[in-house]
């Protein structure tokens, strides 16, 4: 088991990008490819799934995400390839308060989760993530996050760095999204 590849992406696609460590690429499967750039150096924090069919490597930019994917993928019913999109926003603590506050609507915007799916990971999962702890009071890293979702959407860096500085680092993330789209639509 690998518990993170440190390398230069060497590709990226639309779900996963490869990490060339010493000279051997490690295709591995991210939520959001695009909050890397080629040529670049990362550390990737991993989980390799490995069943009858297929081996397979997730990929996530730092530990907590790890740790919040392997308990939902302890959830009956949701697998690796279903729980991988839960990141793509990068907002783990909208995840775990989600799932504190029993919030369906929520966690069935992701896709294949229905409402006895959303129900199962509040079942099993509430009350039980306190230990995965995410220090999202930094401004800094509430920007990095609208950055990644930006980027995500399509937009290019040059853009999204000209709008970041008009952005209010009080408002949650959903509400930065808004806010940012505004300015870049004018």
């Amino acid at each position: 088991m690998y518990e993170y590849i440190k390398g230069n992406i060497t590709n990226i696609k639309s779900n996963y990008i490869v990490v060339d460590n010493n000279g051997i690429g490690y295709l591995i499967y991210v939520a959001n490819p695009y909050v890397y750039e080629e040529n670049k150096e990362y550390t990737i924090y991993t989980y390799q799934n490995i069943n009858e069919t297929e081996n397979t490597l997730y990929g996530f930019t730092s530990i907590e995400e790890k740790e919040l994917f392997l308990k939902l993928i302890s959830v009956k019913g949701l697998g690796p390839k279903v729980a991988l999109p839960f990141f793509a926003t990068g907002s783990i603590n909208g995840i775990k308060d989600a799932i504190e506050r029993e919030n369906i609507l929520y966690l069935k915007k992701f896709p294949k989760i229905g409402d006895k799916l959303a129900r199962q990971i509040i079942l099993d999962l509430k009350g039980k993530l306190g230990n995965i702890v995410v220090d999202d009071n930094t401004n800094d890293n509430s920007l990095i996050e609208l950055e990644e979702v930006l980027l995500g959407l399509g937009y290019k860096d040059k853009e999204i760095k000209s709008i970041i500085p008009n952005i209010n680092k009080e408002l949650n993330i959903e509400e930065q999204v808004k806010e940012a789209l505004k300015l870049l639509l004018r």
